[in-house]
């Protein structure tokens, strides 16, 4: 299939106060608008991990969206690593770790 050497499939750590504000929900939805394929969770330790599958420059616009949080968070950082492709389509809640 043509283009699938554009895809690209990165996990996110998310830190700051990105618990209690609604930081899940803002990813699920701006992650379907842009046609995503992952999950998101929130950490015991008070971070949120997210996974997310897509065109390389749709994942760019994700990292810009995880950056900045909805109204009421504060992202201190966001990591980024390579990581497999989710098996499942679509952009879901996982349960937290």
């Amino acid at each position: 299939m043509a283009g699938d050497d554009d895809i690209t499939a990165l996990r996110f750590r998310i830190e700051g106060f990105v618990q209690a504000v609604g930081y899940r929900n803002y990813l699920i939805d701006e992650a379907n608008k842009l046609g995503l394929d992952g999950w998101v969770r929130n950490r015991a330790d008070g971070t949120v991990e997210a996974l997310a599958s897509g065109p390389t420059k749709t994942i760019e616009a994700f990292f810009a969206v995880c950056a900045k949080g909805p109204p009421g968070s504060r992202v201190a950082n966001v990591e980024m690593h390579k990581a497999e492709p989710p098996v499942e389509k679509g952009f879901k809640r996982r349960p937290s770790l």
